[in-house]
């Protein structure tokens, strides 16, 4: 591919651009978990504790499952800011309906197999009867959302895409504020139960789908429909389709080291599961931010890979990953300094907080040793080198679990030594590769 010059009409990135993605970008990171939480809490004043169990069940299986999906944000936002940075107006136009002939296909797939997808998932939760007959009820309405939830995806990744994450940021904003409207209306005025949360999921969903409709006609002066035979052609539906299995792949190897970790600190007893599960914010913490950095890194680099411009993209890689440092420092401070009142403030026991606090150094490593994993995560969706994320993702995988078998004589601290080895493995990776794949995509 061609060059390291400037087209006339490329600007490089500046700190200015990364924050307009970012902020917007950890903002809705804090507001993806809520539907379920606003259902959790609706159904928890009923003072059933069965039916509060099958909801919070249930809408960690949503969260897994709509996660492996998330390639179809991903990976919009990087077709959309290649085309950008192109200048091609018709692909531009032509992504957001081909996403959504993705995601509908999607999600009416997950309709149709709903019966042993719900079998498999609740089975190996291995709830109790009552939690797991009150988690199939929710499941099985809440899976109509499926094309929704995922077209959503589409949505929000196609205006990313654009640099428009304050529009993205109003979409989700949106559904949260009407599932919760729709929730406290149906569970608690209408006394729907379980019913009326999933179905407040599903209102909420096709709200937000609704309003990102009319953004995108907005925005595209009512030109939203295109030919079929541009809509579905053949040579880039393949290329699509290829990233998003790999994207998904990768998704897949991220997700199974984290159950790994979870199933291990389960099985160290309820103690050690109780500590890590408040350990386990202090991670969530630090991805709201530099998740949100990648998503800006998947914008300003998919742009400039579009363009052609190798000095823009490199520009844009050190720009997101000095950030990122600059983020993680802060982070892992507030982690050494303030971590214990933290601890004491998310659990009243006083064993967990002894435990937490042994292993909280660990932790606060984190933030500083996962920088590389976020930052080359949204350079290598940018640029779409989605085969080499995926193949690196499986080998941090492996990384992790050898890891893990090595260090398994120091037990706790060993499981999280691991799982630190495993965010070193995935940004070391990227940043070891980079360098060959910046050659051989712009000369």
């Amino acid at each position: 591919m061609t060059t390291g010059t400037s087209s006339p009409t490329f600007q490089p990135a500046t700190t200015r651009d990364v924050f307009a993605i970012a902020g917007p970008a950890m903002l809705a990171n804090l507001t993806t978990p809520m539907l379920g939480i606003v259902a959790t809490m609706a159904i928890g004043r009923l003072g059933d504790a069965t039916l509060l169990g099958g909801v919070a069940m249930a809408s960690v299986l949503f969260d897994c499952t709509f996660w492996l999906f998330g390639f179809l944000r991903m990976s919009t936002v990087a077709f959309t800011a290649q085309a950008l940075g192109a200048g091609d107006k018709q692909e531009l136009r032509a992504l957001l309906p081909r996403g959504f002939v993705i995601s509908g296909a999607i999600g009416a797939l997950l309709i149709l197999l709903q019966v042993p997808i719900a079998y498999a998932l609740l089975t190996a939760m291995g709830g109790s009867d009552g939690v797991t007959d009150a988690a199939h009820r929710y499941f099985t309405i809440r899976i109509w959302s499926a094309p929704l939830v995922l077209s959503n995806f589409v949505m929000v990744g196609w205006l990313v895409g654009q640099a428009r994450a304050s529009l993205a940021l109003m979409v989700q904003i949106v559904i949260n504020v009407v599932s919760m409207a729709a929730t406290l209306l149906l569970v608690l005025v209408l006394d729907m139960g379980i019913t009326g949360a999933a179905l407040a999921a599903i209102i909420a969903e096709g709200t937000g789908f609704m309003l990102g409709l009319v953004i995108a006609w907005r925005i595209t002066g009512g030109r939203l429909t295109l030919p079929w035979a541009v809509l579905l052609e053949r040579e880039k539906l393949k290329h699509v389709m290829a990233v998003n299995r790999d994207i998904m792949i990768r998704t897949a190897a991220l997700i199974a080291a984290f159950l790994f970790f979870t199933a291990q600190g389960a099985r160290a007893g309820d103690q050690i599961l109780a500590a890590n599960a408040v350990l386990n914010n202090f991670l969530l913490i630090s991805s709201f931010f530099l998740d949100g950095l990648a998503t800006a890194a998947e914008q300003i680099c998919g742009r400039a890979y579009g363009a052609r411009n190798r000095v823009g993209f490199a520009s844009a890689v050190r720009l997101v990953v000095r950030w990122g440092f600059g983020f993680a420092v802060v982070l892992s401070a507030i982690y050494v300094l303030g971590g214990g009142a933290l601890i004491d403030a998310m659990t009243a026991s006083a064993d967990v907080r002894v435990l937490a606090r042994e292993f909280l150094w660990l932790v606060a490593l984190a933030p500083v040793l996962g920088v590389f994993a976020f930052a080359y995560d949204g350079v290598f969706i940018g640029a779409t080198w989605a085969r080499d994320m995926r193949n690196l993702m499986v080998l941090s995988l492996l990384c992790f679990l050898a890891a893990w078998w090595l260090l398994r004589p120091w037990g706790n601290a060993g499981l999280w030594g691991a799982l630190l080895v495993h965010y070193v493995a995935r940004g070391g990776l990227q940043a070891v590769r980079y360098p060959a794949l910046l050659r051989k995509s712009f000369g």
